[in-house]
């Protein structure tokens, strides 16, 4: 064997073609949005009454939190809010500690960059979600400009806690009305990528030797996704109740299809998938083998989950590059002398995806957004300076605009994003709408070209090796399952456990293969065994379900 090192992936095209491209909604886009207005407008109007509209900024801070975790079932999103607002808090009460001691504006970029890489880490470590660690750079970044004192601190503080229980109460309220919705919508999910799958395959996986086409290739990695993602949903709930119980058969149904398409029947799924829509029952469907199928819920369920420190592990690169970028945007905002160098700082931070071709389209995005942002500015401020009345409305439009559109592409969500930002600043005071602007182009440049370049500059090497451990994990689940479906008798679960476990491994393959396919100046991604570690894994999950003799009877509500 030879032990010359594989020769570096060397740098690749940086894409533009489809970087602009407008795609669907998603199917809720329009619970942020209808959450951050009432999360938002409720305190600021408050604020706006008492005469007291500069402290909106803190009220804010916590407001914005109802932004999170509208994807999570109810009982899991109550934790995750609750750390999202804990999170929110100690950021703002580092930033503005920061603020009240030092006089240094180089200490303070210093400080904005160091906690914006702790909240990118954890963000990404925790798969929090949109939006991620920019609404937490937003503010943080802010805070730490803000003038203060130490006396200030503690009733500032406590507008963020306040506001960010009352948007811990926003984010629960759905429900009320449906208590199930997240867990039927990503059912929902999983059983139309499940019947796009099945409708694009001509055979299984396990029943043919040709290539797949990409098209199938596609459809099949969504589906995996999708159908991990549903179980993800409903392994993070409470006590499985009748209607969950109906769901995970649901689920269950997809994951069949996903291992052998060619005896799915995709209308079938479809109907299911409609039926899950509104408060209505949820489908019964009749699996053979159910009790196995059962064993293996709670297998999954009591399977260990990695700790936090391993999973931040792989993020030090990601960290690293923008702890760089932040600073060194905040820094040149500095020496050009723009007065609000937090905005180089957030743009730089907002760049930082999972490798660095993604990093230069969020870029892209980002800047093309800011600049028309800009222009609506411009046409927008005229309307926003008759009062404080409507500054207040005007971005609480934008804020419903922001969500309402961010969702399509990175870059019309920014375009509402831009003016939102503007304007905040004049809650203190109205101030002049070309100076505003000016600053916020420059820091926009500035943050996209000096947040790039750190991106270039500090390298993920381990992408590779995190693409070989993830063909190690399909391996090692795929021979495991491989024995349980020749032994004669497989304990009770396990089979179904097993082939839960390699369907995850296989997702967490795609991901990491994606992700280190963008990265410059690492060894190659090897391709073709990741392709035949999809396949052969792929054939297993169809050996597996024949194995378990599970099909769906006729489906009746239940």
């Amino acid at each position: 064997m030879s032990s010359a090192a594989p020769s570096p992936t060397p740098a690749r095209r940086l894409p533009l073609a489809g970087v602009l491209r407008v795609g669907r909604p998603s199917d809720i886009w329009f619970k942020p949005a209808l959450s951050v207005v009432v999360a938002v407008g409720v305190p600021n109007l408050t604020l706006l009454a008492l005469g007291r509209l500069d402290l909106a900024m803190y009220t804010m801070a916590g407001s914005l939190c109802a932004l999170y975790a509208h994807n999570l079932p109810y009982a899991a999103r109550a934790r995750a809010l609750c750390w999202v607002v804990l999170g929110m808090l100690a950021s703002v009460a580092v930033a503005l500690v920061t603020a009240s001691l030092a006089a240094s504006a180089l200490v303070l970029v210093a400080v904005g960059a160091l906690l914006a890489a702790a909240q990118k880490a954890v963000c990404d470590a925790t798969r929090i979600g949109p939006p991620g660690s920019v609404i937490f750079v937003f503010i943080s970044s802010a805070s730490v400009f803000t003038p203060q004192t130490l006396g200030q601190v503690p009733g500032h503080l406590a507008l963020v806690a306040a506001a960010g229980a009352w948007a811990w109460l926003v984010g629960m309220a759905p429900g009320l009305v449906r208590p199930h919705g997240p867990e039927r919508r990503a059912t929902a999910r999983a059983l139309n990528a499940a019947a796009t799958y099945a409708e694009t395959s001509v055979t299984a996986y396990a029943e043919t030797s040709a290539p797949a086409s990409p098209g199938r290739e596609r459809a099949g990695a969504a589906a995996a996704s999708a159908v991990h993602a549903a179980w993800q949903s409903l392994l993070a709930t409470g006590a499985r109740s009748e209607p969950r119980q109906a769901l995970e058969r649901l689920v269950v149904r997809a994951e069949i299809a996903l291992a052998a398409p060619a005896d799915t029947d995709p209308g079938r799924l479809r109907s299911w998938a409609r039926d899950l829509r509104g408060t209505g029952p949820v489908p019964y469907v009749e699996l053979a083998s159910a009790a196995d199928e059962l064993l293996g819920v709670e297998a999954e369920r009591a399977a260990d989950r990695r700790p936090l420190a391993d999973r931040l592990g792989p993020l030090l690169p990601l960290a690293l590059r923008t702890a760089l970028g932040c600073a060194l945007a905040g820094h040149v905002s500095l020496a050009l002398g723009v007065g609000r160098p937090y905005w180089a700082l957030v743009t730089a931070a907002s760049l930082y995806q999972a490798n660095i071709t993604l990093t230069w389209s969020r870029g892209v995005q980002r800047v093309v957004g800011n600049l028309v942002g800009v222009l609506l500015f411009a046409a927008v401020a005229p309307l926003a300076h008759l009062g404080p009345a409507a500054l207040v409305l005007c971005c609480l439009a934008f804020n419903f605009g922001a969500e309402a559109l961010i969702s399509r592409n990175y870059w019309l969500g920014s375009i509402c994003v831009t003016p939102m930002a503007l304007l905040i600043t004049e809650f203190t005071g109205f101030q002049q709408p070309g100076e505003l602007m000016t600053d916020r182009i420059v820091d926009t440049v500035v943050g996209a070209v000096v947040g790039f370049a750190a991106a270039v500059a500090v390298t993920d090497r381990r992408a590779g090796d995190r693409v070989e451990n993830a063909l190690e994990t399909v391996e090692r689940a795929r021979e495991h399952a491989a024995r349980l479906i020749a032994a004669e008798q497989p304990g009770p679960g396990a089979l179904e456990a097993a082939r839960r476990r390699l369907a995850t491994a296989l997702v967490e393959l795609r991901a990491t293969a994606d992700a280190a396919a963008g990265e410059w100046w690492q060894r190659a991604v090897p391709k073709e065994r990741v392709l035949l570690a999809e396949r052969t894994g792929h054939r297993t999950l169809a050996s597996a379900v024949r194995r378990q003799g599970l099909h769906a009877l006729e489906g009746t509500p239940a």
